[in-house]
């Protein structure tokens, strides 16, 4: 079997080149061979590749930029994985899409469904759900992983900004009052490549899924949890999102509802404790 990966230069991209199977074979596309902003170019790679499967871990993830950039945003979230997908659905291949908890209002402290109602807060949210409408549409087999809170020893991402700033501090604010599940792209790829393996055996399965890491947690809890694990004597104080205002709301409920995940593909959610451990491991932090 054969998976043509675009945004291998990313977290979860990262993670699946690290993670490729037995009886699988990667080619991978990162930023220089493949321009999301050029959603046609990327359609003609996904029509020219001899793969089996197509998996798209790329995105445009600059929230807070998104919201004076929704165009571009649009680009690469939405009209290149739809462009992809249409491609993919032509050649009767499965089509693999990482999405956000971010297409979600946040509102209440319940766990989000695949089914729940949407209401994204702003720009990123908006082209991130554009983009699952539009694989949904394209009339392939196709399986959206609507995930959050993504962490791990590569790029940028909350971990690695908590590491920095104890280097020079020994206390910190962090928000308290945002709830979701910090998940390790380790655990995404691995995850990504069961559900590839399904949905090329059936592709009855196709439907959008959730995978967070467990258990919930605030930002605040999560810097603890890094704080504790690295053994660094940093202070941690609960502020409420309104102490630290950013361009993009974010969501205060990013709490995912994980069980048709389990049910289809038999992917349980991770402890996204284990996780940072490995990730630190990584980064020789421990």
């Amino acid at each position: 079997m054969k998976a043509l990966v675009l945004g291998t230069t990313g977290q979860v991209g990262l993670a699946l080149s690290r993670s490729v199977p037995a009886g699988w074979t990667m080619e991978a596309l990162g930023r220089d061979h493949a321009d999301l902003t050029d959603p046609a170019g990327c359609a003609a790679l996904v029509a020219a590749s001899d793969a089996d499967v197509v998996i798209n871990a790329a995105a445009y993830t600059a929230v807070d930029k998104a919201e004076e950039d929704e165009a571009t945003a649009l680009l690469v979230n939405a009209d290149a994985p739809t462009a992809m997908a249409k491609a993919a659905a032509a050649k009767g291949v499965p089509f693999l899409h990482v999405s956000t908890d971010y297409v979600f209002d946040g509102q209440g402290t319940h766990a989000w469904a695949p089914e729940s109602p949407v209401g994204p807060l702003g720009a990123y949210g908006r082209t991130k759900l554009a983009g699952e409408r539009g694989v949904a549409s394209a009339g392939g087999s196709y399986a959206i992983l609507r995930t959050s809170w993504v962490f791990s020893a590569d790029g940028a991402n909350f971990l690695k900004t908590m590491l920095r700033l104890s280097e020079t501090r020994d206390a910190l604010t962090v928000v308290g009052d945002q709830i979701g599940g910090p998940t390790p792209a380790a655990d995404i790829a691995a995850a990504l490549w069961v559900m590839a393996a399904k949905l090329c055996d059936d592709p009855d399965v196709s439907g959008i899924y959730h995978f967070s890491g467990a258990p919930d947690v605030s930002w605040a809890d999560f810097a603890r949890e890094i704080f504790a694990q690295a053994g660094r004597d940093v202070a941690v104080t609960d502020i409420p999102t309104a102490d630290y205002p950013t361009p993009a709301v974010r969501p205060p409920n990013s709490r995912m509802d994980c069980s048709a995940t389990a049910q289809t593909f038999g992917i349980a959610r991770p402890d996204w404790r284990a996780g940072l451990s490995a990730c630190l491991r990584a980064l020789d932090v421990v």
